[in-house]
């Protein structure tokens, strides 16, 4: 019976496990072969300057009385005509080089006899291949990384020409020096795609923002939850995509909103941003405290404060001698606003209160009215090289007494000017802190073209283009760790004074 129970209660909570180890994202990127495609072109170029770096060790040996040396080999050209980079499922890229050749330039040195002969050899290594295979990964800090390469390289043909007056002995020596100049370029090959993988183009995904600030109010988290998902034509990544005020780093607001869903592979990229992206920053705004705005005196329109007073005339001339005191408004927001995403559009829900106040010089504030707002605001998502913007709209507005229906009654006529002063006023100021954005997790280097944003029900969609405004090798310079200096004095004093 207790075995039964166990069971059942197992069962019981085996969806909640589901869903607690299966977190919605907030924000989800989505890229696809036509990207793909892109990121082999820089890549291929990438690749290329890596394999002319290529150090290849001295080669010298002994037949009979010939005794060579082949040494400052130099890669002076590669032609990487047929290359493939795709998608593997689960979470590998795979990327091909096939029937490749590489043009070198090296040293010799000969000696027969009492003939000795130096200069240098052109040789060339055709039908080249390699297989490599990276695996994708979140690491510990929730960032994309390539956890691990395996790499395959092959050469099928090796070719050296031989110039000078012992032209004949060279040829004779090729074979010995061909088949062990291919063995050695072939061994170099794969620790070199290594090199770039695991160091020099992790140091790009270093790039990409995972938890930093926005402003001096708020920050973001762009941490993976979980390790990319790969398919045949896709590589999907869940962020995290959550806001949090930076007084309280650690408080996030649980997601309960749709998990948003891209179906779309036509375009490079896709990012799409559930309604918790957007209520999260508001509610860190909320958390924050800055969802306030006041004005005072000389900052109130003028048709409104004639408004005002004569609206609260009876209440004013009671408070004489304080008539001509100034006006205050501070118009707070009492609770986080949430965001509605339909296919028909985007909109925020805002509920705030506003309080008119007397302030005269040398007494305290008198309170006039203390109303509520709700509000409606049409909210244009767009995105602007790599940052996401948002842009609002007053569409609804109503105000009303938390005192009595009557007060309420008598706001009446104070609604269209507070709608006014909302629309001249506070949303150019609104809309001024939104207009930085947040940046959207792509390294640097790369940006996004031809945005189009399409609404679905409780989360939108961006679909775009991919271009490298910035190539690999200078992102890569430019976050390259300094090389451990050097020490010129001791090499010199040991010149000097010996060892």
């Amino acid at each position: 019976c207790e075995m039964a129970a166990g069971s059942h209660l197992l069962l019981l909570l085996l969806p909640w496990l589901v869903m607690a180890s299966h977190s919605p994202p907030g924000c989800k990127i989505r890229i696809t072969s036509k990207g793909l495609d892109l990121v082999k072109q820089e890549g291929l170029r990438f690749v290329e300057q890596e394999l002319q770096n290529i150090t290849v060790s001295d080669l010298h040996g002994k037949e009979g009385q010939f005794h060579y040396n082949i040494s400052q080999v130099k890669v002076e050209d590669l032609q990487l005509a047929f290359s493939d980079l795709h998608f593997q499922p689960q979470q590998h890229l795979v990327f091909n080089i096939n029937n490749a050749s590489i043009s070198m330039r090296f040293r010799r040195q000969l000696l027969y006899w009492f003939f000795y002969d130096i200069g240098s050899i052109n040789a060339s290594a055709d039908g080249v291949h390699i297989h490599t295979v990276l695996q994708l990964a979140k690491d510990d800090a929730g960032r994309l990384k390539i956890s691990n390469i395996t790499c395959n390289a092959s050469i099928a043909r090796m070719h050296a020409g031989f110039s000078g007056t012992l032209r004949k002995v060279y040829e004779f020596l090729s074979t010995f020096i061909v088949t062990g100049m291919r063995f050695l370029l072939s061994q170099q090959i794969c620790p070199s795609l290594e090199h770039a993988s695991l160091v020099l183009l992790n140091s790009v995904l270093d790039t990409v923002p995972v938890r930093n600030y926005v402003d001096e109010h708020i920050g973001i988290d762009y941490s993976l939850l979980r390790d990319p998902a790969v398919s045949m034509d896709t590589l999907d990544l869940d962020f995290k995509g959550t806001f949090f005020p930076r007084a309280r780093e650690n408080q996030e607001l649980e997601n309960h909103a749709v998990e948003p869903v891209i179906k779309e592979t036509e375009r490079m990229v896709y990012v799409a941003f559930s309604e918790y992206f957007f209520d999260s920053a508001m509610h860190a705004y909320f958390q924050a405290g800055v969802l306030a705005i006041e004005l005072q005196g000389e900052k109130v329109p003028k048709d409104l404060e004639v408004l005002l007073r004569a609206t609260f005339f009876g209440t004013i001339f009671m408070l004489s001698p304080a008539v001509d005191a100034p006006l205050r408004l501070v118009l707070q927001v009492s609770a986080p606003p949430r965001c509605i995403i339909k296919p028909s559009g985007t909109s925020v829900s805002v509920s705030a209160f506003l309080n008119i106040s007397l302030v005269a010089p040398g007494r305290p504030p008198v309170q006039l009215s203390s109303m509520a707002m709700e509000t409606k605001l049409s909210a244009k998502v767009f995105l602007q090289g790599k940052a996401l913007r948002v842009q609002l709209d007053l569409r609804r507005f109503r105000i009303y007494s938390k005192q009595s229906a009557l007060e309420s009654l008598a706001l009446f006529s104070l609604q269209a000017p507070l709608k006014t002063l909302l629309q001249l006023t506070i949303m150019p100021i609104i809309n001024e802190r939104t207009k930085k954005g947040v940046q959207i997790p792509l390294p640097e280097g790369m940006d996004f073209t031809k945005e189009v944003v399409t609404n679905h029900a409780g989360f939108l969609t961006v679909g775009a283009d991919l271009h490298f405004s910035k190539g690999l090798r200078e992102v890569i310079e430019k976050y390259r760790p300094p090389s451990p200096p050097r020490l010129p004095q001791l090499k010199a004093c040991r010149a000097q004074h010996g060892p």
